[in-house]
């Protein structure tokens, strides 16, 4: 949330990975499912030969991670039966060959019609036990996912002449005129939102404002629907970059 350029924000990202027991982070993500992959913006710290590889073999045409994250918003735990049509069990025995051996993709679908996949990969090897750590770590990535769709708008500019997006620098932040148009908040909304900042559940925030967890869940709608974004932490992390919320209100 607080990265000055990509490549923090990349570093932040693979630290988060590191923190859930995933060594190998990838997030890619496209304007639009009509944009090529190859404009994709991508931060990984994949094996540093593994990337071209999968570029250079076109591998993301193929790779059943994209087209189930292209159909569903649920996460894909890896398996080997994953990996069995065409080119794909190459492409499963090249990753496991850069110590990709299990791991999960979670889609990427952005308010905008943005679409992407987010993966944490480690060299444990598939199985239960592996299948047990993701379980346990789900829910943190799907928190990190949220996050990182979000905070990444910054980064996301579409380069012109084929540069690679990864490179270009950070998006304009907006202007005093522009965040004078948004959409306001109410002061309960407000509230509601610095609560959920907070970590807390709409039932705990019923119970701290007196109301009931519906209308919690109605002001929540609201903001979302006012921010234009499919989540609740989405919405925290507009509400920051418009100065309506700022990180130390949660210690309040």
């Amino acid at each position: 949330m607080q990265a000055k350029d990509p490549t923090a924000w990349g570093a932040s990202l693979f630290q988060l990975g590191s923190h859930l027991g995933f060594e190998q982070v990838l997030f890619g993500i496209v304007p639009s499912r009509t944009t090529p992959f190859e404009k994709a913006f991508v931060r990984s710290n994949y094996a540093d030969d593994w990337r071209p590889r999968y570029e250079r073999n076109g591998f993301a045409y193929a790779d059943p991670t994209v087209s189930h994250c292209l159909n569903s918003s649920l996460p894909l735990i890896w398996e080997p039966e994953t990996f069995t049509v065409s080119s794909q069990p190459a492409q499963y025995d090249d990753a496991r060959g850069h110590g990709s051996k299990s791991g999960v993709t979670l889609p990427l679908h952005g308010p905008h019609g943005e679409f992407g996949v987010l993966s944490f990969a480690s060299d444990a090897r598939p199985g239960a036990e592996a299948r047990r750590v993701i379980a346990e770590a789900l829910p943190g990535m799907t928190l990190v996912r949220d996050y990182a769709l979000a905070s990444s708008s910054r980064f996301r500019v579409e380069a012109p002449h084929g540069e690679s997006a990864q490179n270009m620098p950070e998006a304009p932040r907006l202007s005093d005129a522009q965040r004078a148009a948004m959409p306001r908040l109410t002061r309960r909304e407000l509230e509601v939102l610095q609560w959920v900042m907070a970590g807390k559940s709409s039932w705990e925030i019923a119970r701290i404002t007196n109301c009931s967890e519906a209308t919690v869940n109605f002001h929540l709608a609201n903001v979302r629907q006012k921010f234009d974004v499919n989540t609740r932490q989405q919405a925290v992390i507009k509400a920051i970059a418009l100065g309506l919320l700022t990180p130390e209100d949660h210690h309040r």
